[in-house]
């Protein structure tokens, strides 16, 4: 099953994120901080990341370079109660995969998760 790592410092949205997530089949691991997602050793294993934009110490756009320079292409989407035309296209520039306002658009969030589940899944080859 493929795994969705959340990045949220607002320990509400980030479990309303989990139950919607789980609610759809998928795992998810939460984390409180980008420093603590980067730390986890759950990078490889992410099918699909979503981030909040604003976030205490590496925002989610931090979080995305720091990822890209490291050499992994994980599927971001972004998530922010502070939408800003600007950031969204610096994180559509780097690759994201969408850009969502809190409250989350349900329906348009899923079919977003489930395109970037999609192109982050890697099968097991074993």
């Amino acid at each position: 099953m493929p795994m969705i790592s959340i990045v949220d410092d607002d320990t509400w949205a980030r479990d309303g994120i989990r139950v919607l997530i789980e609610s759809l089949g998928y795992d998810a691991s939460m984390f409180a901080s980008a420093q603590e997602f980067l730390e986890s050793g759950f990078i490889t294993e992410t099918a699909c990341l979503v981030t909040d934009l604003q976030m205490q110490g590496l925002s989610g756009l931090d979080l995305q370079r720091r990822l890209l320079d490291q050499g992994h292409s994980v599927p971001t989407i972004f998530v922010t109660a502070y939408p800003d035309e600007v950031r969204r296209k610096q994180a559509f520039d780097a690759g994201a995969i969408g850009f969502f306002s809190k409250p989350l658009d349900e329906r348009s969030f899923v079919e977003c998760l489930t395109f970037a589940v999609d192109l982050g899944h890697k099968p097991n080859m074993d």
